[in-house]
């Protein structure tokens, strides 16, 4: 096959490399005399399309018929993601990312890309959101295929507002990064920080969009989560509804959004699909629990170790007479527990699921009464550091679940060192941390500091026909999502007809 010799070098250059792999393949075909040869890997593409329409269709009945263009060729083919090109750059990554690769002898300057891509080889079928459980609402959530992500987003948000603009990232793997929005809705100004920060990002692999999350944050240094991470098809809808901007990686179920802030962490979809009254209960509960597992043991210690005057009188006679037999200190004793707590949790994380659940309850259980029947410890210790834990785990999200296993060692070591004093310290160092923190620009204790006016469904969730504004702080393009509406009062009751 005659072809330039620039290209010989070069496309021959790209050939020996691929020749190194076992599952690269080169087939020759004739069409009335007119040679083409195909180049692809065997291991990416569907065989079925490449048996079944591509190379039946290269049998042309027509003995007439000359086959002298790419363009000939392509009108011939009945596929529907063909292109042609010479950019030799385009070829290489088709060619990795399991398209076809057409030459024809009469036409050499240029190279037919074809997509037989096999892309749903190793997808799980089932799209039910594994980790982020709610009793009510859908289950859906997104899969391991950035396009079918996509087509689940488009099914909620059938508006041509909502935009999707592709990026490719990652010197080895290429991944297709996908960014989504509202046209004229959400603030240019998101839309173009997150644009600057994808595109200047040099790595090499992109295994999951927390790397990204990793790679995009302003303060790599921080224990807290500045996105929102989430699987779940209606909280990214909500979220770019509010005017936020999401972010979709190939190969993995997990979606991001920003600008986000704290009280983000602490929203289920759950709240939505209840009564404006339950919901705003259950968020209270959940914020009142992240607040009693952080300090609940570093209190214990303080209070033992340091203030034990300010410990009440009914209290004081069952604390010493469970801490009676224990020879340890409060630290080391809230230290035992607290590791044995987070060594459970993360054996039964890595475990399979039924035997994982066995362990945390069974390991729970005897290691709880073999640690007080030994005087390890103490029955009320062994009480607050249970119910630290499972208040940490009423978080809807994962990420900021594990923020506050972090913070409560830090503030046990604080207490253990300073008492009351310490505590209040750490509080303090926190507080400053997080009003230095920004998601995209935009304060992530907002709207609590900067204060605003309308500080709606963050503490507490109103009911749907009040909170038919976008947040605030968002700088939203349309501020209104839908109007306000009263319910219509009943006619009379029927039964007096």
């Amino acid at each position: 096959m005659k072809m330039n010799s620039q290209q010989i070098l070069s496309f021959d250059g790209l050939i020996k490399i691929a020749r190194k792999s076992r599952d690269f393949s080169q087939i020759e075909k004739t069409i009335n005399d007119t040679k083409i040869l195909i180049t692809y890997f065997s291991t990416l593409i569907n065989h079925e399309l490449m048996q079944n329409i591509f190379l039946p269709n290269l049998k042309v009945k027509d003995i007439d018929l000359k086959i002298s263009t790419l363009k000939e060729l392509q009108d011939l083919l009945p596929l529907e993601e063909m292109s042609i090109t010479d950019d030799l750059k385009e070829i290489e990554n088709k060619l990795y990312k399991g398209q076809v690769i057409v030459q024809i002898e009469s036409d050499s300057s240029s190279f037919l890309l074809i997509n037989l891509n096999n892309g749903l080889t190793g997808l799980r079928q089932f799209n039910d959101s594994e980790n982020e459980f709610s009793v009510v609402g859908p289950k859906m959530g997104f899969v391991e295929d950035i396009d079918t992500n996509i087509n689940l987003l488009r099914r909620k948000i059938n508006s041509p507002k909502l935009v999707t603009e592709e990026i490719i990232i990652g010197s080895l793997s290429k991944t297709r990064v996908m960014i989504a929005y509202l046209d004229g809705i959400t603030n240019v100004k998101y839309i173009e920080t997150v644009k600057e920060k994808l595109n200047s990002i040099d790595f090499d692999i992109v295994w999951d969009t927390s790397t990204l999350d990793q790679i995009i944050r302003d303060n790599q240094n921080t224990p807290f989560p500045l996105y929102l991470s989430t699987e779940r098809i209606d909280r990214i809808t909500y979220a770019i509804t509010s005017g936020q901007v999401a972010i979709f990686s190939d190969g993995t179920p997990y979606a991001i959004s920003g600008p986000s802030t704290l009280l983000d962490f602490f929203t289920s979809p759950e709240d939505y699909y209840l009564n404006w009254v339950l919901g705003s209960f259950f968020r209270f509960i959940r914020i009142i629990g992240v607040i009693f597992s952080v300090f609940s043991s570093s209190i214990y210690i303080a209070l033992l170790t340091f203030h034990y005057e300010m410990v009440p009188k009914a209290l004081l006679g069952p604390i010493i007479e469970s801490r009676a037999d224990v020879p340890f200190p409060p630290f080391l004793e809230v230290i035992f527990l607290e590791l044995t707590i987070e060594l459970l949790r993360e054996a039964g994380a890595r475990l399979p699921t039924k035997v994982g659940q066995t362990l945390g309850i069974v390991g729970g259980i005897v290691i709880g009464q073999a640690a007080v029947a030994a005087a390890l410890t103490s029955n009320i210790l062994l009480i607050i550091v249970a119910l630290s834990a499972l208040a940490s785990f009423t978080t809807p999200i994962f990420v900021i679940s594990n923020t506050i296993r972090v913070l409560r060692f830090l503030f046990i070591i604080l207490s253990s060192l300073f008492g009351g004093l310490g505590i209040m310290v750490g509080f303090v160092l926190i507080l400053g941390h997080l009003f230095r923190l920004k998601s995209f620009g935009t304060p992530y204790l907002v709207p609590l500091f900067p204060l605003r006016s309308s500080v709606s469904d963050t503490i507490f969730r109103l009911p749907f026909k009040k909170n038919n504004t976008r947040p605030s702080y968002l700088h939203p393009q349309i501020h209104e999502k839908y109007k306000k509406y009263n319910n219509p009062k009943p006619r009379g009751d029927l039964n007096d007809e």
